[in-house]
């Protein structure tokens, strides 16, 4: 009878911690309001060999996303705003599991496919990995945006309705003003519920 109980406890256990790297994967984190900063910044999301390349998007769609991309690209460089490639990892324990389990193991720490796609390998200033959606999570990425005095940010890249989705909604709890750019980013899905979310927010979809 012990047995039975520990074995039930421990099932319990197991799934309460994989509950909670799910919800980690797909929390939305608050960070400290940024107060008035005056420049610009373009954020690059994931756009690593593991999703361009493997991913669910098929040739036509990332073709003309490309050119969007490296429209803001060479927008911002012209600007001399900095470029900050935003390159995902699942480094948590938990979140390593759920990657394992629900998405072939993809961008899990210290396997293939994680660094930057060809096309986009030498173009940003600066490369940050992040651990979930959110790319703001570890706190990296809002060092350097302080660093940089940025108080904008322009988001291209994949995913439309997760990691570009979380890491608008993360922007704008810290007090950033925040651009969608629609044609520069790609989605595995319908957009709606992300586009409601966003614009609730007031993140700019243009």
């Amino acid at each position: 009878m012990t047995y039975v109980y520990a074995g039930g406890l421990a099932v319990l256990i197991a799934v309460g911690w994989l509950g909670h790297g799910v919800w980690r994967i797909g929390a939305v984190s608050q960070g400290m309001p940024i107060g008035a900063r005056a420049e610009t910044a373009l954020l690059l999301v994931d756009l690593q060999t593991v999703f361009w390349d493997d991913g669910p998007y098929d040739d036509a769609a990332k073709a003309a996303a490309q050119v969007a991309i490296f429209r803001e690209i060479d927008a911002a460089k012209a600007a001399g705003h900095p470029v900050v490639a935003l390159r995902q990892e699942w480094s948590i324990p938990s979140t390593k599991v759920v990657a394992r389990l629900s998405m072939q193991g993809a961008a899990v720490e210290g396997t293939a496919g994680t660094g930057l796609a060809d096309p986009f390998v030498g173009v940003a200033d600066h490369v940050l990995a992040k651990r979930v959606q959110d790319g703001f999570e570890t706190g990296e990425l809002d060092a350097l945006l302080e660093q940089l005095n940025v108080g904008r940010l322009r988001i291209v890249g994949l995913d439309f309705c997760y990691c570009v989705q979380k890491t608008a909604l993360a922007a704008r709890n810290r007090g950033y003003e925040v651009t969608v750019v629609r044609d520069a980013t790609l989605a595995s899905g319908p957009m709606a519920k992300a586009t409601s979310a966003m614009l609730s927010q007031n993140v700019v979809l243009n």
